[in-house]
Formats: C-alpha cells, structure tokens, sequence
C-alpha cells in the first residue's frame, strides 16, 4: 500500500520527484492512499455537503441487482447543481495529481457521487460492476470527507485473496483500490459518515501491468530529479511511452 501526505513532500520536492519518494519501498501497490484535499478545499466541500436542504436519496437507486440487495446509505442526487459543481471540483482536482495520474494511468474518472451513512446504515459485501452506463470500472475509489473522530464505524473492507484490509481516513484522505475485488462498508454506530466514491477506467486494465508503469516512471523521474536529463533517461521514457502504446487502451 501506498501512502504519502503532502506535507511530508514539502522538503523533498526539491531534490527528489513526487513519485521517487514511494517507487522502490512498496512491497504492494494495488492499494494507495493519499491526501488529495487542502483545508482551505475541505472547509468549502464540507461547507456545501452540509446544508439542510440538499436532495439526499435512497442509495439502492443506482445499485446493481445484487449490490442493492445489501446497499443502505444515503446519496446526493447526482443532478443537483452542488453534486456537479463539487464532483467537478474533485476530479479536476484528481486528474492533476501527479502520484494519482502515475498509479491509475486514468483514460476516465467517472460515476462520483457523494454518499452519507448515519447510524444504523451499512453497505453489505459486494463487487462493484465490470461496466456502468458511464465507463468501464477498473478502479475504485472513496475519498472520506466526515472526521474520524465525529462517527464510530463505516470503516471500508477491502478482501483480496489471503486478507481483509479495513480503512477509516482523515478527511480529505482517499483510497484508490482495484474494481475486481470484494469490499463492504461497517454499520455505522453513531455519528454521520460522507464520503465521495467514483471509478477510474484506465488506459491499462492489469492491475500487475500498472505496477510495472509505476515502478518505470517512479526510477526514471527520481533519475530526472537527481541527474538531469541523459540519452539513458531518453530510453527509459521511450520504452515507458512505447510499452503503453502496446499495453494500453
């Protein structure tokens, strides 16, 4: 899993790239973690999410056959002027981030919809669908926008093959986590939980294959930031640019 703060990055931009601080320290990479917010962005968003007279509705509305079967949450109607306007706000935000660009190789970041869970509600164990009316789901992703301190539960559980990984971020915190594997949402036991959820369709479906670009582009800015441009870097972004050619979609 990766995880890097913004913060942490504020004395190594100088010497090293954004990417080179995660590239050969990661023993897993079909998980990341990152702080995407500002405060300033998460007082406006919160500010927003939070008024009275917003159109929440029933979450089994845009839940598959099975998915609705165990889905009880609230969503913001995805119509609604600031559903729009904030979802907007949040991919822009996304397809500008560099580490998230270089992780996800994004082709689409579609679907997003603020969801609220209060007491009582959860989302049962399920698979999120292969293709949506919006775009093909290789990646999922919740970005948390409620205080952990504020509610008890909600926490995300992410199923591979040997493990069950449980998340509960700070606000302004997302994970980004592949489409193809089981999760679920804990009962919320007091308090109110919002997050923003949405998919990525990448340029590269394999989640293995996605790895090798990280890793390529991680090494070959590290040795942009520490070296400079040479006729050896030319051929690793030549190949980094071919291979996804080939790869990708």
């Amino acid at each position: 899993m990766v995880t890097l703060y913004l913060s942490q990055l504020q004395s190594l931009k100088k010497i090293f790239s954004i990417l080179c601080f995660v590239s050969f320290f990661i023993s897993n990479m079909n998980f990341l973690t990152h702080k995407l917010l500002n405060t300033e962005e998460i007082k406006n968003i919160k500010s927003e999410i939070s008024k009275k007279d917003l159109d929440w509705e029933n979450g089994k509305k845009t839940a598959g056959k099975q998915a609705s079967l165990v889905k009880n949450n609230l969503q913001l109607k995805r119509e609604t002027k600031v559903a729009q306007k904030l979802s907007s706000l949040i991919i822009k935000k996304m397809l500008k981030d560099d580490l998230i660009k270089s992780f996800t190789l994004p082709k689409k970041i579609h679907g997003g919809m603020f969801t609220k869970s209060i007491k009582g509600m959860r989302y049962g164990r399920h698979i999120d669908n292969a293709f949506m009316s919006s775009g093909r789901a290789d990646l999922s992703f919740t970005l948390f926008l409620s205080e952990k301190c504020q509610y008890e539960g909600g926490e995300l559980l992410i199923e591979n093959i040997n493990t069950e990984n449980k998340f509960k971020l700070n606000i302004g915190e997302l994970i980004i986590y592949p489409s193809t594997y089981l999760h679920s949402v804990k009962e919320v036991i007091y308090g109110e939980r919002i997050v923003f959820i949405g998919w990525i369709e990448s340029y590269v479906k394999s989640i293995e294959e996605r790895e090798y670009f990280f890793d390529l582009d991680a090494g070959a800015r590290t040795l942009l930031a520490k070296y400079g441009r040479s006729d050896e870097l030319d051929l690793i972004f030549k190949s980094y640019s071919n291979f996804l050619r080939v790869l990708g979609d």
